[in-house]
């Protein structure tokens, strides 16, 4: 029988922070948070996950079988339900060979639920998971232009992005990438650095767009305003606000999007640059790879 990662029994200071951390997310989103591999749980999870992607079942995008595979061998699969024992939140996770890493394979909540910390919750919960099995990062692939993501991503958990992986996934067809191609940034989430610690502790560094001249903007967005600024001593880049109802809207444009965020990102990275953080209006700040 296989058995999940051993955990250390002494608890070093950087496994109790994350451990209280996690705790008063849970607490804050009023959630109860844990780990799940009961088979019944597990098809809530699978089903949970059909209605936040807007799949059928026979397209989950992780189904009940593999769920039960990916616990039974000791990796990860968070769940969070509410007061009334509602499951409203799920993240699965698989771990690098020499727990090296933690591969996070896909998190989600329910609709409506996006602002109330369920999914910080969960993510704070694999934090201290990992750092109890001595991992320190954790990776992820996420959708460059949908900013809301990007933004809790970079900015409220302290990741940072430095490639970029062009039609990922190939087509996808569920409600949420709407056939656009699938290009992905990936996330590098180190879980012990200053910036995730500040993060959970609900400190995040400050993402703020500096004020900028015309003579600054490198670039325009397909709707015809400033896309690219330097500024500051950093490179800003604009992504829409919400290209899932863009796609839907104009999906031509939505396409003109993913073009031009992709040769602004792959030459951004060849030149040394990272992505650190996004502002609430869909701005990356690109920087030199670790300069806060």
């Amino acid at each position: 029988m296989l058995h999940s990662l051993e955990v250390s029994l002494e608890v070093s200071p950087v496994v109790r922070q994350a451990q209280d951390a996690a705790a008063r997310a849970a607490v804050l989103a009023g959630v109860r948070v844990g780990d799940e591999s009961e088979l019944e749980r597990l098809r809530e999870v699978e089903a949970l996950l059909v209605t936040v992607w807007g799949t059928t079942q026979h397209g989950a995008p992780i189904p009940t079988d593999l769920l039960r595979s990916i616990s039974h061998a000791g990796c990860n699969v968070t769940v969070a339900y509410t007061g009334e024992g509602v499951l409203c939140g799920a993240a699965v996770a698989i771990v690098s060979p020499g727990n090296a890493g933690m591969y996070s394979l896909i998190a989600g909540v329910l609709p409506g639920l996006g602002d109330a910390g369920v999914g910080f919750a969960l993510k704070q919960h694999q934090r201290a998971w990992a750092l109890a099995r001595g991992i320190d990062t954790m990776t992820w692939t996420f959708d460059p232009l949908v900013s809301r993501n990007a933004r809790f991503n970079l900015t409220k958990l302290g990741a940072h992005a430095e490639e970029y992986l062009e039609d990922f996934y190939g087509p996808m067809a569920d409600e949420i990438n709407a056939n656009d191609e699938s290009d992905r940034l990936a996330a590098i989430w180190p879980l012990a650095s200053p910036e995730a610690v500040a993060c959970s502790e609900g400190a995040p560094l400050a993402t703020d767009l500096p004020a900028f001249t015309p003579d600054q903007v490198r670039a325009t967005g397909p709707d015809g305003h400033p896309s690219t600024v330097q500024a500051a001593g950093s490179t800003w880049c604009r992504v829409p606000t919400d290209i899932v109802a863009l796609r839907v809207r104009d999906p031509g444009e939505a396409a003109a999007w993913r073009t031009a965020t992709r040769t602004l990102f792959t030459t951004a990275f060849a030149s040394g640059l990272a992505a650190h953080g996004v502002t609430r209006s869909g701005w990356y700040r690109l920087a030199i790879k670790g300069q806060q």
